[in-house]
């Protein structure tokens, strides 16, 4: 990403008004129990306000194939067209269900990086995901066990293990994992959607996360390993295909399904931007508030170069929202 004309353009400070109109659009279906008008409303103002960030943007890490329009799809070129050349990761709503019934911890987020930095992840929808924020960065292992990788941690940050919470999708398939970590001794935040807040969590102290488990979304876990890139964590996974036939799929296209992809894998460049605004309130933001005609948002802005994580509080004037 060429900065020579404006070495000091954070990009970041321009797609942070991209989540907030997603987030602001999502925010007005909380609770009623409609999730593909809740997602249908924020990628429309997603893409309405991506039409106007000055970058050539090409969407690796989307909704599906283009044929599943109206969603941001993989391929789709966003932005005006003008320097610079990005992948972009984008989820309009990470947590659909849980603004369809009102429940914490749903956010709109997208990530930006040097064009051809970001991981394609091809057939494989899921991996198997660790995350911490940085004081454990360098202390896990997800080859290793649940237990090991606890010990690591506790050893890292100094503390008991009894000291440490992690964050684990609740899930059927977490069943085995969910009762190791209970028996080593940690305590759990089983969350019900949201992955990529939840992985957020272990590197903001305000959260009170350790350490994130699981299978989850392969998607999420490039969006994730973009922020925890800027905030100095660590995240590494291993592909999961789900069936015999997804992973034939991956083989045949080339993918190592015993390669640990750490976060250089995920999004290889080390200046990335990342955006993400709270639709429900939750343990990393406080979801959209309304005050009249105002609206309040809360956004975490990201850039991995300088290393720079603003916690960003606006308040939008509702009728001129697709304006921000």
């Amino acid at each position: 990403m060429s900065e020579r004309t404006n070495p000091e353009r954070n990009l970041a400070l321009e797609l942070v008004r991209v989540t907030e109109v997603a987030a602001i659009a999502a925010s007005r279906f909380m609770g009623r129990g409609a999730k593909e008008a809740a997602d249908g409303a924020a990628v429309d103002a997603m893409r309405h306000q991506l039409s106007v960030v000055a970058m050539d943007g090409t969407v690796i890490i989307g909704e599906g194939e283009k044929d599943e329009a109206p969603m941001l799809y993989n391929g789709e070129r966003i932005g005006n067209g003008e320097p610079p050349h990005v992948d972009i990761a984008v989820d309009p709503i990470d947590g659909t269900t849980l603004t369809a019934l009102g429940r914490g911890n749903a956010i709109a987020v997208i990530a930006a990086a040097e064009s051809g930095s970001m991981f394609d992840p091809g057939p494989c929808v899921y991996m198997e995901k660790i995350a911490v924020g940085p004081d454990a960065a360098g202390a896990i292992d997800v080859r290793k066990s649940p237990t090991e990788n606890l010990h690591s941690i506790a050893e890292a940050k100094n503390q008991p293990i009894e000291n440490l919470t992690a964050v684990i999708l609740d899930r059927d398939r977490h069943a085995e994992l969910i009762k190791e970590v209970r028996t080593a001794g940690a305590r759990i935040r089983l969350i019900p959607d949201g992955d990529v807040a939840g992985a957020i969590s272990t590197a903001w102290p305000e959260a009170g996360a350790d350490v994130l488990f699981g299978i989850g979304g392969t998607p999420e876990g490039v969006i994730t390993a973009a922020a925890l890139r800027c905030m100095g964590g660590e995240f590494q996974g291993l592909l999961w295909p789900r069936n015999e036939s997804e992973r034939n799929a991956a083989i045949d296209a080339g993918y190592d399904l015993k390669r640990v992809l750490h976060i250089a894998d995920l999004v290889s460049s080390d200046n990335c931007f990342f955006a993400a605004t709270g639709i429900t309130d939750g343990d990393l933001l406080q979801g959209v508030r309304y005050e009249r005609d105002t609206a309040r948002t809360q956004s975490l802005v990201m850039r991995s170069r300088s290393g720079t994580v603003r916690l960003v509080d606006a308040v939008h004037q509702t009728e001129k929202v697709d304006k921000i």
